[in-house]
């Protein structure tokens, strides 16, 4: 899997060479992942972090809570106000080029949710969140959409980091059209012995960027502490989506020549601790 690392004069800049997003984009079209390493503002990821972890009870403790397939990880939204809402996390600069590489122009993100893993031995199935737009094609279509992650700790295989296949984007076998995201064991026991999963390290302020299409699954966090992972999807201009709520003060903060955030702007409160619904989930026998 490919990470990659800015240099000086990236950074300086703020923004990536075009050979740099060159191999974000061939990451991506190839794999189906990339890693921006280290390229939102710690100080950001920490007053996100804080938040999360002290809102991580007001989700799993509701009665509705938004657990998908079990109690291991919980859907859980982030405060969409200030002082919790930064540039370099929705509309982060270097992601939105190589995103803006593979979309095309006319891109928009229209997700501001997040997932933590809580500590548990579950994991979930292995799953496309969106699968190809048709069925029995013998080639994949080009991306349509990317989730963009931001993990809020450091996370790897010990606290529960997402189970990726890389390459699975290109992979026919789950579709829209099947009425089931989760991929058979037969065609994982096929692609298994092509490429094996992995579950990749990936630090706290980084971004990985992932086809929608990719087969991964949430895994077991063994320590005692919540994994909390923000998550954005960027979208190809004709894509139809709905809209997220965010307060008005982010509309100026986030306007971008090249990324629109297709959001709907409020000042008013926003009950955020009560968005998400429970996916497949049902509680052990």
């Amino acid at each position: 899997m490919t990470t990659i690392e800015l240099s000086n004069d990236e950074r300086a800049q703020g923004r990536l060479s075009d050979e740099t997003v060159k191999r974000g984009v061939k990451a991506i079209m190839d794999d189906g992942v990339v890693v921006l390493k280290d390229v939102v503002d710690p100080t950001h990821v920490a007053i996100l972090r804080e938040r999360v972890l002290e809102d991580v009870d007001k989700f799993v403790n509701r009665p509705d809570a938004p657990f998908n397939w079990n109690r291991g990880n919980v859907q859980q939204d982030p405060p969409p106000f200030p002082p919790y809402l930064f540039r370099d996390v929705l509309a982060n600069e270097y992601a939105i080029q190589i995103t803006h590489g593979v979309l095309g122009d006319g891109l928009y993100n229209a997700f501001y949710s997040g997932n933590t893993a809580m500590p548990s031995d579950q994991r979930q199935p292995v799953h496309a969140d969106m699968g190809q737009l048709w069925q029995n094609q013998e080639i994949a279509h080009p991306p349509y959409a990317l989730v963009v992650n931001l993990p809020l700790v450091d996370m790897g295989p010990e606290n529960g980091s997402t189970e990726v296949w890389p390459g699975t984007h290109k992979d026919v076998t789950v579709s829209i059209q099947d009425g089931d995201i989760k991929v058979s064991p037969e065609a994982l026991e096929v692609r298994r012995a092509v490429s094996p999963p992995l579950q990749p390290i990936v630090f706290a302020g980084s971004l990985l960027i992932r086809d929608m299409r990719m087969w991964h699954a949430g895994m077991p966090n063994r320590t005692q502490q919540p994994r909390p992972m923000l998550a954005m999807i960027h979208h190809v201009a004709w894509w139809p989506s709905g809209k997220f709520p965010l307060h008005s003060s982010a509309e100026e903060l986030l306007k971008h020549p090249v990324l629109r955030q297709h959001a709907d702007y409020s000042s008013e409160k926003i009950d955020y601790t009560t968005f998400g619904a429970a996916h497949e989930f049902a509680e052990a026998k």
